[in-house]
């Protein structure tokens, strides 16, 4: 099936087209049109046009739009479950949890939008200060640029289009190259909406000519962008005065401490190490373990990891299907070899077969391989043995990332002491650092970016402030 060009509430196509093939058959599996800087500025140009009628409308315009969209994301949920396993390979079971919580995230942006509100101020509360009535109130931006990653190609979107529109924004969204009939076939339920805010919304789809052309432009007040820290470089130095949030890498890490709950942990790390192929920004890289229980717990994670069955990401029980294209895999296999060569043991054989790349814990690793260092995107994960959170602590902060950590313990100064001296956006205490709620505000520190999404947050994020002093 074919992804169009939304230039606003107008569907286009073009002679040119790009092939999406599935990562795992290799069938091309949907096609879209191949955008350029022109298309670029033609959606921006509408977005702009569209901007004062978006503003305008009413507040229970733009909810029972969201809401609209969250019940027919509902009765569609099969097809755009089977579009997302299609085009990214995400296991059929996997990629239905995405749609159920990219209609939370939507239900989350309407219902948080409805009790967003300003407040009055004290202006007489210092000497210099006179009675007013004086407050501020939230308005919107503009014009909001989103430019959205392959390995959650709905709820990503989701996170940008929520906050955006129902803070009565208008957005041009440049999805994926990877996904861009789930972009489309989300979009159009925007833009078919009963409740829909006309030209509000706009589809281009395309690489670095396209990005560009968004970015520098003068028409959006915000570009929300997930994606790598190269181009969020790019970004940064080219987009000129305007509100920037990225959400960028990650090297997760976690700590074991002698008081966890072992089987509990490496379940859990398991899970949070090798979901979705390890192609998860939160993906959990590097386990730190402490000495007293350091074999019991390496033994315990490689049969977990046992458990994972790797495969066709049509059947209902594949935890992890292929990796989401050849470069990912030769990748992952450059990894592991390097790190075997620097001294490393793979607890379990080290297997490739095409895309697939079966999950892999590497022990005996130490601070100075490349497979802890930097962001490996793929499903490895390393054990690195410590004599305690004091040893662990610098090593987990000793990343040139920040997003998210986690600590397995039963020792409440240790929690008390991660909370507080791990540099990330988020902290977790006894579970996975890949663990995230699309309530809560998240993004990270250092090169994971700047900025913070979830609901709440990123309407913040995607509004002005107006003061109001009236004498």
């Amino acid at each position: 099936m074919q992804a169009k060009i939304f230039f606003g509430s107008t569907e286009a196509t073009k002679e040119n087209l790009s092939e999406r093939k599935s990562p795992y058959s290799g069938e091309v599996v949907s096609t879209a049109p191949i955008c350029d800087e022109l298309d670029a500025k033609k959606a921006l140009d509408i977005a702009q046009r569209a901007s004062q009628a978006a503003k305008a409308s009413t507040l229970a315009q733009r909810c029972s739009w969201l809401l609209d969209v969250a019940k027919k994301l509902g009765e569609n949920k099969e097809d755009i479950a089977k579009t997302i396993t299609d085009e990214v390979g995400k296991p059929i079971t996997f990629a239905r949890v995405e749609v159920e919580r990219c209609i939370e995230t939507i239900t989350l942006s309407a219902e948080t939008m409805r009790t967003m509100h300003g407040e009055t101020i004290n202006t007489d509360a210092m000497a210099s200060g006179k009675k007013t009535l004086s407050f501020f109130r939230r308005e919107p931006v503009g014009v909001v640029v989103a430019i959205t990653p392959f390995n959650f190609p709905l709820n990503l979107v989701a996170h940008k289009l929520g906050p955006a529109l129902v803070a009565g924004n208008c957005v041009v969204l440049k999805p994926t190259p990877e996904a861009p009939l789930t972009s489309y076939k989300f979009a159009k339920l925007f833009i078919e909406s009963e409740y829909a805010v006309k030209d509000a919304l706009s589809v281009v789809y395309g690489d670095a000519e396209v990005g560009s052309a968004l970015i520098s432009s003068d028409i959006p007040r915000v570009i929300s962008f997930t994606g790598s820290v190269p181009v969020g470089n790019i970004i940064t130095k080219n987009s000129g005065i305007k509100k920037i949030g990225l959400e960028l890498g990650g090297n997760a890490a976690t700590f074991i401490e002698k008081t966890a709950d072992l089987k509990l942990a490496a379940s859990r790390c398991a899970l949070g190490a090798f979901v979705n192929s390890g192609q998860v920004c939160i993906s959990l890289q590097r386990i730190y373990v402490a000495s007293e229980v350091y074999d019991e717990f390496a033994s315990l994670m490689a049969q977990e990891t046992k458990k994972l069955i790797v495969g066709s990401p049509y059947e209902d029980d594949t935890f992890m299907g292929p990796l989401i294209d050849d470069e990912a895999a030769e990748r992952a296999m450059g990894w592991v070899e390097s790190a075997m060569k620097e001294g490393a043991t793979a607890l379990l054989t080290p297997k490739r077969d095409g895309r697939m790349f079966y999950p892999c814990v590497m022990a005996d690793v130490t601070d100075d391989m490349a497979i802890v260092c930097e962001e490996v995107f793929a499903p490895i994960v390393s054990l690195v043995k410590v004599n305690s959170f004091d040893d662990a602590l610098p090593r987990m902060n000793n990343s040139p990332y920040g997003l998210q950590f986690s600590v397995f313990t039963n020792d409440l100064s240790i929690t008390n002491r991660a909370i507080d001296e791990l540099n990330a956006g988020g902290i977790v205490i006894n579970d996975m650092p890949t663990l995230r709620f699309d309530i809560q505000p998240y993004g990270g520190v250092k090169l994971s970016g700047v900025g913070r999404e979830g609901p709440r947050f990123a309407i913040e994020e995607m509004t002005e402030i107006k003061s109001v002093v009236i004498c």
